[in-house]
């Protein structure tokens, strides 16, 4: 077997390796002339200047993450049958953790696969290469997918921003099979699903664990579930025995497709519908006087970037101004964010003083985050990107 190629870390930054950390940044790598030619995705050997043998690594010489982690033996073999065994490690835990075929699949480095998600709709599997490593790996991974599940189609959504810090374009391809709608059963509730033009993969599964809390106290309230996407917050509550849901949301085909769900399963006479934008709509609905026994705020990542993370936090602060004052006495605010560069402190610092600036006072019930289909590597905390808190108010 041919010798992976060898790169070395710049004398004196050993440390984080040594201590277990997966990446290795472009700027602690010895950028030899050879080296910016080899192929993004190659696997290689990591090695420290002092010679410490770090494991065999995904290697992107046009990337700030410049190398990722795929085995500690340098000598791996990372082949077709190596990721089926790490696919299929992923399978079996899943298999212990949910109650049925609809969570996130493959987890990237949590799950030992760099840069790779794969979210499973039962007989279809929608995936995401955001590595070059990942990328190039991915008749490997169909092939594993089909091995595992026998899926009637697998879909790639390679159309993430993140693509292109990896220098790789964005595509939505079919990988397998014709026929790629899909159905996410949760709750009790059907929810159709478009694995093809939908956000991201299609589905949230992240917060399937946060919906379950909030539609725990659902039965008799009245609900406004604001940035709804397709309704699965609002949705859940209605099938929760919920008296009125209202879904708010700036996109017309999410909007449909929550009311078709709703159609589908029985519940549309109590769920109406408000498109337009979300602090516009919280805005009116203050000044017309409507109290909710329930509130759901789950908005897009409003700081996508570190450049972004303050005029985010400012955002995810006015969200709960805004929502608090909707709010009856007594009920209910869930409220997250799945901004990576919005930290957990932060975050809930902005939310507190929101509450504050509206004038009410209340506590938290539950600090949370995603569900255990989407596991943390123990050494990038940063990757636990949800986060959310249920509050009862005054």
């Amino acid at each position: 077997m041919t010798a992976h190629p060898l790169i070395r870390l710049n004398p004196g930054q050993e440390r984080r390796l040594k201590s277990g950390y997966p990446w290795a940044f472009s700027n602690e790598i010895h950028m030899q002339p050879e080296l910016r030619q080899l192929p993004a995705g190659l696997a290689v050997r990591l090695e420290g200047d002092d010679g410490w043998r770090f494991g065999t690594f995904a290697f992107n010489p046009h990337s700030l993450i410049g190398a990722r982690l795929l085995d500690r033996d340098p000598a791996a073999a990372i082949d077709a049958a190596w990721v089926h065994r790490r696919i299929a490690a992923a399978v079996a835990l899943r298999s212990r953790i949910s109650d049925g075929p609809f969570h996130r699949l493959v987890h990237a480095e949590a799950d030992g696969l760099p840069g790779l998600v794969v979210d499973r709709y039962g007989e279809v599997a929608v995936l995401q290469a955001n590595t070059a490593w990942a990328d190039r790996m991915l008749p490997a991974v169909v092939a594993a997918l089909l091995a595992e599940f026998s899926p009637r189609a697998v879909v790639a959504r390679n159309d993430s921003p993140v693509r292109a810090h990896e220098g790789l374009a964005a595509d939505v391809a079919l990988l397998h099979g014709t026929d790629a709608t899909a159905v996410v059963e949760e709750g009790g509730v059907r929810f159709g699903v478009d694995p093809l033009s939908g956000q991201k993969t299609g589905w949230f599964f992240d917060q399937r664990r946060n919906r379950d809390l909030v539609a725990g106290l659902a039965p008799g309230a009245r609900v406004l579930d604001v940035f709804c996407h397709v309704g699965a917050f609002g949705l859940r509550c209605a099938a929760a025995g919920a008296a009125a849901v209202t879904l708010v949301d700036s996109s017309a085909p999410a909007l449909e497709r929550a009311l078709a769900a709703a159609d589908e399963n029985g519940f549309s006479a109590r769920v109406q519908a408000r498109r337009g934008d979300a602090f516009d709509g919280m805005t009116e609905a203050a000044q017309a006087g409507e109290r909710y026994d329930i509130v759901v705020c789950d908005p897009p990542a409003f700081a996508k970037s570190k450049k972004d993370q303050a005029a985010g936090l400012r955002a995810y602060g006015r969200v709960a101004r805004l929502a608090a004052p909707l709010v009856a006495p007594g009920g209910f605010l869930f409220v997250a964010s799945c901004s990576h560069h919005a930290s957990p402190e932060a975050f809930s610092g902005v939310i507190a003083e929101g509450l504050h600036r509206a004038r009410r006072g209340g506590r938290i019930l539950a600090t949370t985050g995603a569900g255990p289909d989407h596991p943390v590597h123990p050494h990038l905390p940063e990757s636990a990107y949800l986060k959310a808190q249920l509050f009862q108010l005054d």
